[in-house]
């Protein structure tokens, strides 16, 4: 039996959480701060360096986000660079590779040359490629085979960047943020692994946790950063009921050898509310190319998990009219349908390959069957949350603050990339709700852009 009882306690122990349990350490004067995390050690689910892309989402070349949403992850992208260099972690977690958006085809070529007007003002770094500039920095993107002795005959053009921070090794950095946690003066921070939570309380002012193992322990906040699970935890307090989560799990193909010099992201179909094709130096594979994500609904929290998480994952999709509604209005467009059809078959040994690889020819177009295989244990699940009561599929981040000193955060991408600045947001409802101080100067100059 744990009697200990803490200021805060943060359930999941994935950047999200690993990112407050930092800040709350180094920034706030709480006496103690306490970490849940379910497996043995961290960042064992979406934030471990195969369960995601490893981009930070600046959002100057993701084509999906609008400019107010690029100004807001621009803020946030700047918070991960700025935390790896502060601990010296440059060119061993944190890497600058070229970046670009690119675009096939004269309606695209159009787009980006727009877009890159539109967005040059806030990122004033970023730089307009045309074919022959690509054939520089990117051979395979122009050349139709692998002689290198025919282009491509559609027109191409990117918007892109040389010399900035582009991917981190987020399950790295989420120990990291731990590990500097740790090192904090006059505050205890302690981490509890095989710590699955299965009952969240209120008893008087209090909240009580309490594990599958009847482990207790008590505090006077609580932050559920449990990912797909954050949702069910909310439903079992009787909070979110709102709400509903679809389990998207994202999968990758790898190559054979190094493709590509740096990150290609697609333009995006604004139709599909899921990430579009790109391909990725990887940096836990000596930079071979990763291509994807795929997008799969499973009826699992956790991938790779078995199906000890199916009746959660349900429950917490919590099925009515409303939620079938959102189901067939996604299903009834002829495009995302035959999207939902093809990523299905890419998950099929004997056909996948072949499939993905024509998607995937739009990147590189000499692509074979022969130079990539399906990267098995790569990519994780995302709860794409679902709003009953606007019968709608939400994108972004949710969070659920009922006001009285507990929070409930979904987080799918780029939730690594806002992990400090959603941290911040937490962070400030904390402080207020128990009266800490905030040295918000030293965060600001150890943490953001002060110009």
């Amino acid at each position: 039996m744990n009697n200990k009882h803490y200021d805060v306690i943060i359930i999941g122990g994935g950047i999200s959480g690993s990112a407050l349990f930092y800040e709350l350490a180094r920034y706030t004067n709480a006496k103690s701060i306490c970490l849940l995390e379910k497996y043995d050690e961290l960042a064992t689910l979406n934030s471990k360096g195969t369960s995601n892309s490893q981009t930070i989402h600046v959002g100057d070349i993701e084509t999906n986000y609008t400019l107010e949403k690029a100004k807001i992850t621009k803020r946030t992208a700047k918070m991960i660079e700025k935390f790896c260099l502060q601990y010296n972690l440059e060119n061993k977690i944190m890497f600058a590779h070229q970046k670009m958006a690119l675009g096939v085809g004269a309606k695209e070529v159009a787009f980006i040359k727009n877009r890159y007007e539109e967005f040059k003002e806030v990122f004033p770094y970023l730089e307009l490629w045309d074919k022959e500039q690509i054939r520089q920095l990117e051979p395979k993107l122009v050349y139709a085979n692998k002689e290198q002795t025919q282009d491509r005959p559609e027109p191409i053009l990117a918007m892109g960047a040389k010399n900035e921070y582009t991917t981190v090794d987020f399950g790295a950095m989420t120990k990291e943020m731990a590990k500097a946690a740790k090192t904090q003066e006059n505050v205890i921070t302690d981490i509890f692994y095989n710590a699955e939570v299965e009952k969240i309380e209120k008893v008087d002012n209090v909240y009580k946790v309490t594990t599958i193992s009847k482990t207790e322990f008590t505090c006077d906040f609580v932050v559920v950063n449990a990912g797909a699970h954050s949702l069910y935890l909310a439903h079992k307090m009787g909070y979110g009921k709102h709400m509903g989560s679809l389990s998207m799990a994202g999968s990758f193909y790898i190559t054979n050898d190094k493709f590509l010099n740096g990150k290609v992201y697609m333009v995006q179909n604004n139709k599909l509310p899921f990430a579009a094709l790109h391909g990725d130096p990887d940096i836990l594979c000596d930079g071979r190319t990763r291509f994807g994500p795929t997008a799969l609904a499973l009826l699992v929290l956790e991938r790779y998990k078995g199906f000890k998480t199916f009746f959660q994952c349900f429950k917490t999709m919590n099925v009515d009219g409303n939620i079938l509604k959102i189901f067939w209005d996604l299903i009834k467009d002829s495009e995302i349908r035959s999207y939902v059809f093809r990523n299905f078959l890419f998950e099929i040994p004997g056909i996948n390959k072949s499939l993905f690889v024509k998607d995937a020819q739009k990147i590189v177009p000499s692509l074979s069957v022969d130079d990539i295989e399906y990267a098995k244990g790569f990519g994780g699940v995302r709860p794409q949350v679902l709003d009953k009561e606007q019968q709608k599929l939400m994108l972004g981040e949710a969070s659920i603050n009922p006001g009285n000193g507990i929070l409930f955060n979904m987080t799918p991408s780029p939730g690594a990339t806002s992990c400090l600045g959603n941290a911040e947001r937490d962070l400030k409802i904390i402080i207020k709700y128990l009266n800490l101080n905030f040295d918000e100067k030293t965060f600001v100059e150890e943490l953001t852009d002060i110009y």
